[in-house]
């Protein structure tokens, strides 16, 4: 029998609910100090958490400035097509000297849309120049450091992580990252993990624009709401010693400019690093998964269907995003792209999501698990942050490498919390 609509509605909001309890005693699970739970900071995140998303998805004029985005992202599309067509022809967008019989065929992923990387990310690091994204990073770290009371070190990083990659938010606090604490350090490489760099979100936006043409939104109102998740699921699992000072920093900025056009010039340098990264990855990492997949196919069936990788890490993932609000009907396909985006990394997560057969979700569940995939916590991202940090400090270099995989962990916590959250406050 079917429950009626707002009791089942109710229902899913109280496993949400129980989620966001169960993601934070996961993380204690993993703590180094038990003795030490920061009760009062998890509720407090918690609520903010909750406070920060009903006020950008549902205060009118924030919603609709959200909901505006999509028309950044057809210019962003448009004008990059412009060069790529150039550059490319037909590959990239220009008229073909053949007559098509297949539209959908000429859809190129390496020379169509991700190119859009390496001029977002000129554009990035333009506004970065400029002050506006430094603006806006700065005042957010502010208000981390008062409301969470985390050093100011920390804070900065944390905030940069909304739009910079995690490499390139810790360059804000070079200065300080040899002498930040253990502790601070592991908030520092969480933060890293549990959010996404703007010179991706724009190609996240185009690939799930069938599902919700306003999705550039939601993928920024994730990076954002992820970073106090981020801080609470790190201070859990490694909680600060007593009587340590938090790191201050006086707005560090060692991630700087000469010139407007230096930093558009680095910043195309960068995105162009970038997508040859991406297109590596996905070239690798989906190959080692299909080669997993040829040697599984050697055993016998399992439950009445092939063993896949992706049915195993399904079953990995199932009872998580169930926690975090799924139905379990659909906790399965949940969990099978929440695998994806672990293994491989969100941007081969989000293309298979952008193509399952409809009804696989519910509208509701689509939002959770497009919040819940919005991080870099997939193993790949282990070698960016060693080597990345590393080599901006140096004498840290066992500590990044004892704390990162299990920042891993606590980055996927993070942003499964962030999709509970959502499926807590969704209202349609």
């Amino acid at each position: 029998m079917e429950l009626p609509f707002e009791l089942a509605d109710i229902g899913l909001r109280g496993q949400s609910a129980i989620g966001l309890v169960a993601f934070i005693f996961i993380a204690w699970l993993f703590s180094s100090a038990k003795l030490r739970f920061p009760f009062f900071a998890a509720v407090w995140t918690v609520a903010a958490q909750i406070g920060i998303a009903l006020f950008l998805l549902y205060l009118p004029p924030a919603r609709e400035a959200l909901k505006s985005l999509r028309a950044v992202v057809e210019a962003l599309q448009a004008a990059t097509q412009v060069g790529t067509s150039f550059v490319f022809g037909y590959l990239g967008g220009a008229e073909p000297p053949f007559e098509i019989t297949n539209q959908s065929a000429m859809f190129n992923f390496a020379f169509g849309a991700l190119p859009l990387v390496i001029f977002f990310s000129g554009l990035s690091a333009l506004l970065w120049h400029w002050g506006v994204l430094k603006f806006f990073v700065r005042g957010f770290a502010f208000a981390l450091e008062k409301i969470f009371r985390v050093g100011g070190a920390v804070a900065l990083s944390a905030a940069a992580n909304t739009f910079l990659g995690q490499t390139e938010a810790p360059l804000m606090i070079r200065p300080y990252l040899e002498r930040v604490s253990r502790s601070e350090l592991f908030v520092i490489i969480t933060g890293g993990f549990a959010t996404v760099a703007g010179s991706v979100m724009a190609i996240y936006a185009i690939i799930l624009q069938n599902i919700d043409p306003s999705i550039l939104g939601h993928i920024i109102v994730a990076s954002i709401i992820s970073v106090p998740a981020a801080i609470l699921m790190a201070q859990v699992m490694i909680p600060e010693e007593k009587n340590v000072v938090p790191t201050s920093a006086d707005a560090a900025d060692d991630f700087s400019y000469a010139s407007s056009m230096d930093a558009f010039v680095r910043g195309v340098t960068d995105g162009l690093g970038l997508y040859l990264n991406i297109i590596a990855a996905l070239i690798a990492f989906t190959a080692f998964a299909a080669l997993i997949d040829i040697m599984l196919s050697a055993a016998p069936d399992v439950a009445g269907a092939p063993l896949t990788l992706e049915r195993i890490l399904g079953v990995i993932f199932m009872p998580l995003m169930w926690l975090a609000g799924v139905p379990w009907s659909e906790a399965f396909s949940a969990g099978s792209l929440m695998g994806v985006k672990t293994a491989v990394n969100e941007l081969v997560a989000y293309s298979r999501l952008s193509a399952v057969p409809d009804g696989t979700f519910s509208p509701r569940s689509f939002l959770i698990i497009i919040y819940s995939l919005c991080g870099f916590a997939n193993f790949a991202s282990l070698g960016i942050v060693i080597g990345g940090l590393t080599v901006l400090a140096p004498g840290r270099r066992q500590d990044v490498i004892a704390l990162a995989p299990r920042a891993l962990v606590a980055g996927t916590l993070a942003t499964l919390m962030t999709g509970a959250v959502i499926g807590l406050i969704w209202i349609g």
